[in-house]
């Protein structure tokens, strides 16, 4: 296979209506036409859509029975790999910010989990390109969970959301304000170059050993390509899980503190804490 190219490069070229509108969209969007090429990250993102929409789908009509899906498979199945992966995730979310928030906000982390996870393990197939090897992918992912930490920290808090940036001092907030802007802005920006480059070498390793020696030496390899798809999904979502519950603290604080001093939770009553004698 020619340089720089993978079987989605082919799709695009084998249907003239989807290279067509793929210039056309470059000329509206950057002024110039888009080739196979670089359109073939974006046509990978919507198989990866596809695929993911038709494993949830599968999986679906498998738990649809209560009565039957409570009764685990013997062998591995797709049913049992996406639960495990789904609560491998979900668990890492109920650990940071706690089981009320998580089940709130873990719809959006399951879907960065599974987009990225295929993603990344596409690329482990020799042909296929995985598309978060695009900084293009990847910065819309992180740009979607910049956007949704935000609007879930301001929806959460209010003004009280910008005015914990603002340091726990008046005096300082002209200093410390300005600092956790840049650390805010620069967040989706290390969140994508994090996944695209580590995704973009790895992608890069497999393909030049496989070139080299095409069937022994690559297993270690592929081994380990198979480690970095696992981590880097995993740092992806851990750091998204993690900026949603710094985003969203302040308000579940409140909910947790607002008992008042002295009183715990007894079954349904407060009762009074006596102090010690």
């Amino acid at each position: 296979m020619p340089e720089h190219t993978s079987f989605f490069t082919y799709l695009v070229q084998m249907f003239p209506a989807l290279g067509e509108n793929m210039r056309n969209l470059g000329h509206t969007m950057f002024g110039k036409p888009v080739t196979a090429h670089h359109a073939e990250p974006l046509v990978a993102s919507f198989f990866i859509v596809l695929l993911v929409a038709g494993l949830a789908y599968a999986t679906r009509a498998k738990i649809v029975d209560y009565d039957k899906s409570v009764i685990p498979d013997e062998k591995l199945s797709l049913r049992t790999f996406m639960e495990l992966f789904i609560d491998a995730f979900y668990g890492t979310c109920k650990d940071i910010m706690g089981a009320k928030r998580a089940k709130r906000y873990f719809p959006i982390i399951g879907t960065s989990a599974c987009f990225v996870f295929f993603s990344n393990a596409i690329g482990l197939i020799p042909g296929f390109s995985p598309p978060t090897s695009n900084w293009n992918i990847t910065l819309g992912c992180a740009i979607v969970i910049f956007v949704a930490f935000n609007y879930y920290g301001i929806k959460e808090n209010g003004l009280g959301y910008f005015k914990h940036m603002m340091g726990p001092m008046a005096v300082l907030a002209p200093l410390i304000f300005p600092i956790e802007l840049m650390s805010l802005i620069i967040r989706p920006i290390t969140l994508s170059v994090r996944l695209m480059l580590n995704m973009a070498v790895d992608h890069l390793l497999v393909t030049i050993t496989m070139g080299m020696v095409a069937l022994f030496l690559p297993i270690p390899v592929m081994v380990l390509g198979t480690l970095v798809v696992v981590v880097q999904t995993y740092v992806f979502c851990l750091l998204s899980a993690i900026y949603i519950s710094l985003a969203t603290e302040h308000e579940e604080h409140d909910e947790d503190h607002g008992h008042g001093h002295g009183e715990k939770k007894h079954g349904a009553k407060q009762v009074p804490i006596q102090p010690a004698a």
